[in-house]
């Protein structure tokens, strides 16, 4: 199934801040829970590792492993015609919580819109599914300490989508776009809006004397993420910056790209992760408006007060720790510091030790560690590296979700249909558990030769016979062909060869 790319569309912000893309979210597909070798997707949203669990996003749902990833459980494999996508994931004591999003029509346009959370409080064996939460239209008042404040309400789920979960002791914190910055204390029954200072207003306090309306007009109530230290001190990330509190989201401080001598890159705050081992919070802080703001990785370890900035340039889409290194998933790499952003590694190659599949792309979603394994998400597939002691270093493991061959004159592409620009397609097909020389080309339509993917390569040494290639939607001349109907024709060794069909769709 081609992942759904959904695009945000935000009328009522900048158009400087309308011309970013968004971090890519997931399709889901499928009902019941099952068992696999592999996550039951290859697009690899959030990750969480805990002790010998590890809990992820996916393109077709939800995965949980508790053997470091040797095996799978999938849940919440929805059916296609259902059209949601995972857009927050998160684990506490026990309790996993997924946010989802979906498109409705409006004015005749689809748009993006919450399509409400679910938790399980069983690993993953029950749901309990909670609608996105909106604003009465009669919510036009919000008691704020001694003040009580104009509120425009959000009624709708249009844009109101909850990218970031975090939960604390007895409190599950939402940051939900359009819909602001949220909070329930009895699992979802009810929520509660949380007033952020405006964007002319660094801080506020229930003790100040306020007189203004919290709207979402405002770059500051366009809340992307968030992060939880402790059960009171929590940073929110908006399109406005970055906001502290430290007594529960009573009081908030905002921490900007003009208010701070030593600010953050940029205002819009894309992710966030607090690293209890070094008491530093990292931020994917990207540019919102201004020319002065720049995209990169901002990073404080005294709760604010100053901030440092590196990997200046870089799209990051998600931070990871590895002890207390930081991991940047970025749309170039996965970059690794061990002393504090003053230098970046890359991990180089990623090859997987038992297939001796290479991972095709550059591009990483999120990062996260437990013990000596690091994983890694990407569009093209799950990565665990159980590192041996050096950086970077050890024995790497990709996961790709694919269907068994039934016979050894099957084979088959996925994802297919496939979008050249956002992923490649792999070809799985099998030389009957031998080694053998290999061909593959694609054709279009009228049988024109488009590209040769591999000449007499040799495969099938490991993985019992079965082998997977990848074509990456590019004729010859490294151009990427139009849409339409593929066809692919695998010859080995001179047997009878084997023919298959993609779709492309950009």
């Amino acid at each position: 199934m081609k992942t759904a790319k959904f695009i945000v569309l935000l009328f009522f912000i900048s158009q400087s801040l309308l011309a970013q893309s968004l971090p890519k979210r997931f399709m889901l597909n499928g009902t019941d829970e099952e068992s696999a070798d592999s996550p039951a997707g290859n697009d690899i949203g959030d990750i969480i590792a805990l002790g010998d669990t590890v809990v992820i996003s996916t393109g077709a749902g939800v995965s949980r492993s508790s053997d470091r990833g040797e095996s799978w459980t999938n849940f919440l494999n929805l059916s296609p015609s259902d059209n949601r996508a995972i857009s927050a994931l998160a684990y506490h004591n026990g309790v996993i919580w997924a946010a989802f999003q979906t498109e409705v029509e409006q004015l005749g346009e689809m748009q993006p819109a919450g399509a409400g959370l679910m938790y399980s409080t069983d690993r993953g064996a029950s749901w309990t599914s909670i609608p996105q939460p909106v604003d009465s239209k009669t919510d036009t008042l919000i008691n704020y300490g001694k003040n009580i404040l104009e509120i425009v309400p959000i009624h709708t789920k249009v844009n109101n989508i909850s990218y970031d979960i975090a939960v604390t002791d007895n409190t599950v914190w939402i940051a939900s776009w359009a819909g602001g910055l949220r909070k329930s204390s009895d699992m979802g029954k009810t929520w509660q809006r949380v007033v952020l200072p405006t964007d002319s207003l660094d801080r506020i306090s229930p003790e100040d004397t306020l007189n203004f309306t919290v709207k979402s007009q405002d770059l500051n109530e366009l809340v992307f993420s968030i992060a939880a230290v402790d059960s009171l001190t929590l940073y929110a990330g908006s399109a406005g910056g970055i906001n502290k509190t430290t007594d529960g989201g009573l009081s908030w401080r905002k921490f900007n790209h003009i208010n701070q001598t030593k600010p953050i890159s940029g205002n819009w705050v894309t992710s966030l992760n607090y690293n209890q081992l070094t008491k530093t919070l990292y931020a994917a802080s990207w540019r919102a408006e201004g020319n002065s703001e720049f995209y990169a990785l901002s990073f404080t370890s005294d709760g604010g007060e100053s901030w440092t900035t590196a990997l200046d340039g870089e799209k990051v889409l998600a931070i990871g720790f590895m002890g207390e290194d930081v991991i940047a998933a970025t749309e170039n790499g996965a970059y690794r510091s061990g002393n504090m952003g003053k230098t970046w590694i890359l991990p180089g190659r990623i090859t997987d030790s038992r297939s001796k599949l290479s991972l095709k792309t550059n591009v990483f979603y999120s990062a996260a560690s437990e013990g000596n394994d690091i994983w890694l998400g990407t569009g093209s597939g799950l990565v665990r590296l159980k590192e041996n002691g050096s950086m970077w270093s050890g024995d790497w493991r990709i996961y790709l979700a694919s269907q068994a061959l039934r016979t050894e004159s099957e084979t088959y592409a996925f994802p297919n249909p496939f979008s050249p620009d956002v992923e490649t397609v792999g070809i799985k097909y099998s030389t009957g558990a031998k080694a053998s020389g290999v061909t593959i080309r694609i054709f279009d339509f009228g049988m024109n030769l488009v590209r040769t993917v591999i000449r007499n390569a040799e495969r099938g040494s490991t993985h019992e016979g079965t082998a997977i290639d990848f074509w990456d939607g590019k004729d010859e001349r490294g151009s990427i062909v139009p849409n339409g109907v593929y066809f692919y024709r695998i010859d080995i060794d001179g047997g009878q060869p084997l023919f298959g069909k993609i779709m492309v769709v950009m």
